[in-house]
């Protein structure tokens, strides 16, 4: 009876879900719904119209902030597929000797070994992610020629990352593709480039998190509480798989296969093993449950999230004001910056984004500037725009570029904002991806640089006890 009673959302769902989606069910790709696990050339464009730049503007700076490349799985990870593969081989063993109708059962799972067993390092970042980022630096300098049409010098095209090795090479790879064919280094005449990074320990521009106190404190805080949101999802999916494979599978074992049929899509490329045992419903309750957590956690889910962040803005907002200082005092070519680029993680992605107010719903920026706190990201089947695959694929990013324009123009400068290299709507712009400079500082940025990094990570005086996530009505 409580199998049965936790199969009737599900059921209703998948029917919802077929019956609304009957059209494109051929169409249906996996890969597309991998929430932070999306490989970058699988994330979807939007359909936002872009706003003409005005006759006359031309690019004189860019900001990028971007997430590593594709990456492979940690050793924890890697461990816990080690750990699932023992735990499939006990189940269906189990299962054979009840005797139980397993002619659903797909063959590979019966004697199935993880891809990454015996392997002792990871993380690293993978030969799909090296091409992401070399082929976005190929992609950055051809969009923007006049930007990229001097000589190499560390003054003039910085390129910073994490102390973490899949950021830095994910820099690297950025950096071959950007300056190919610029320099003097083999056939290929390649450019050798500075790649710098800050200490772990002391580095509040690109890992804010790992050195924000108050923010570890929170975070490890909510995660029981976040677990206990995803639960009854994970339980009625795993419900669903018990009936339809005739096999003891746990609420462990679901979070397992999932986890495994990302990676699997992601790095692999394989979509009908790990992926195939959940049909395109349970996909889409799983995705949720990972955005969810990534909201609550990285997100709009607490302010903090976002304002350990601010070190971040005020750096991009400061590289945005010498431009224009070098630009009205007419420095020579050579001598001032015309790009700053920056290679972190989903923690450094996710916060900037927020900062910038994307990705929100209808009347949540004047909710966010009255400091009220947000619904969580509605559920399937209900659309949302809140989707990590877009928001922080890897390789994700966020491209801020600075425009000069003739003293006719409304605005002397204005910048234009392109997430994953597509123009997105600012909502304090107005809704435009292209705001003049002035409005962007006086709407988007003053309003988060009133906070301190250092009020906000590590003094507790006052401030308010934590309460436990809870789930919102949807």
């Amino acid at each position: 009876m409580v199998r049965a009673k936790l199969l009737i959302p599900l059921v209703l769902f998948s029917v919802f879900f077929l019956h609304s989606n009957a059209g494109d069910e051929e169409a249906f790709d996996v890969r597309q719904h991998l929430s932070s696990v999306s490989r970058y050339k699988d994330v979807a464009g939007n359909s936002f119209v872009a706003s003409e730049i005005p006759d006359g503007c031309t690019p004189i700076h860019l900001n990028l902030v971007a997430r590593h490349g594709t990456r492979s799985p940690t050793k924890k990870r890697m461990k816990e597929l080690d750990n699932l593969a023992a735990r499939l081989a006990s189940i269906v063993k189990e299962a054979e000797e009840q005797k139980l109708p397993l002619q659903n059962l797909p063959g590979w799972l019966k004697e199935w070994e993880s891809p990454w067993k015996g392997k002792q390092n990871g993380g690293q970042l993978t030969v799909q992610g090296e091409e992401e980022l070399y082929e976005l630096g190929i992609r950055t300098r051809e969009r923007f020629p006049n930007l990229f049409d001097e000589d190499y010098h560390p003054n003039v095209y910085p390129i910073k990352s994490s102390q973490i090795p899949r950021a830095s090479a994910s820099a690297v790879a950025f950096g071959m593709g950007l300056f190919s064919g610029k320099g003097n280094l083999g056939p290929g005449k390649h450019q050798a480039f500075a790649v710098t990074s800050e200490s772990r320990a002391s580095d509040i521009v690109l890992r804010f998190h790992d050195c924000c106190n108050n923010y570890k404190d929170y975070r490890k805080s909510q995660e029981p509480s976040v677990n206990k949101l995803k639960e009854p999802v994970i339980d009625e999916i795993t419900s669903a798989l018990t009936e339809r494979y005739k096999l003891n599978f746990t609420r462990q074992d679901t979070s397992s296969l999932w986890f495994l049929c990302k990676q699997e899509a992601s790095l692999l490329n394989v979509t009908d093993q790990a992926c195939a045992l959940f049909n395109p419903s349970e996909v889409a309750l799983l995705e949720w449950t990972d955005d969810l957590e990534a909201f609550i956690l990285k997100g709009y889910g607490k302010a903090l999230n976002y304002r350990m962040g601010v070190p971040l803005l005020k750096d991009v907002v400061q590289s945005m004001d010498q431009a224009i200082e070098a630009h009205e005092e007419k420095h020579a070519p050579g001598t001032y910056e015309k790009a700053r680029m920056r290679f972190a993680h989903a923690e450094t992605v996710v916060p900037f984004s927020c900062l910038l107010g994307l990705f929100l719903e209808g009347s949540e920026f004047q909710q966010i500037k009255r400091e009220q706190p947000l619904e969580h990201p509605p559920k399937p089947p209900q659309k949302r725009n809140w989707k990590c695959s877009n928001v922080a694929p890897f390789g994700g990013n966020n491209m801020l570029v600075l425009y000069s324009c003739p003293a006719k123009s409304s605005s002397k400068y204005f910048v234009q904002v392109l997430h994953n290299e597509h123009p997105v709507p600012v909502p304090g712009c107005d809704g435009s991806d292209l705001c003049p400079l002035d409005v962007f500082k006086e709407k988007v940025v003053a309003p988060h640089l009133k906070h301190d990094y250092n009020a906000v990570c590590n003094i507790k005086a006052g401030q308010q006890e934590q309460k436990p996530a809870t789930i919102s009505a949807v």
